[in-house]
């Protein structure tokens, strides 16, 4: 084995099973150890860019892990784009309310625009700081904090929480 494999497989270990919650937050439990299969794979193609610190290992799973969803979420669409034509009426609407506590609230990080919708999702589900957010996501740390307090500004309206002046 290579010395990369050797540190891939030792990054792998360290964080499979936050990449697994990573990827099951937003795909679910179904499809999740599939899409961490593939993250993995790519992993090994790419295994010559992969950094040299274990935190920036780290991170560079996770880019790829996003990466894999992305993709995914891509091929979802594509997918009920094709069921909508062939049955000739509007996709079904399937945002109704959970039957688990936070249903109202994870319905309305969803309704958020999507960028802003992962950054809420990045630092309160997935417990990234901001900055590591912005990394993961590839954009400047400020755009991330401007995408965050309107995320939060929209959530407050949203779930109609009073906050005092101050």
């Amino acid at each position: 084995m290579s010395p990369d494999s050797v540190r891939l497989t030792a990054a792998v270990e360290a964080n499979a099973s936050d990449l697994l919650s990573y990827v099951s937050r937003r795909v679910g439990p179904d499809d999740a150890p599939d899409l961490l299969g593939e993250t993995m794979v790519v992993a090994w193609r790419r295994v010559g860019e992969l950094p040299v610190d274990a935190e920036r290992e780290r991170m560079w799973l996770f880019g790829i892990a996003r990466g894999t969803l992305l993709n995914h979420a891509r091929g979802q669409r594509r997918r009920w784009a094709l069921v909508d034509r062939i049955r000739g009426d509007a996709a079904e609407d399937r945002s109704g309310p959970a039957a688990d506590a936070g249903a109202e609230v994870r319905d309305a990080i969803t309704r958020l625009d999507p960028d802003r919708a992962e950054i809420v999702r990045l630092v309160h589900w997935d417990g990234f700081s901001l900055t590591e957010a912005a990394e993961l996501l590839g954009i400047p740390a400020s755009t991330a904090r401007g995408r965050y307090q309107r995320a939060k500004e929209e959530l407050r309206a949203a779930l109609s929480i009073e906050v005092p002046l101050a």
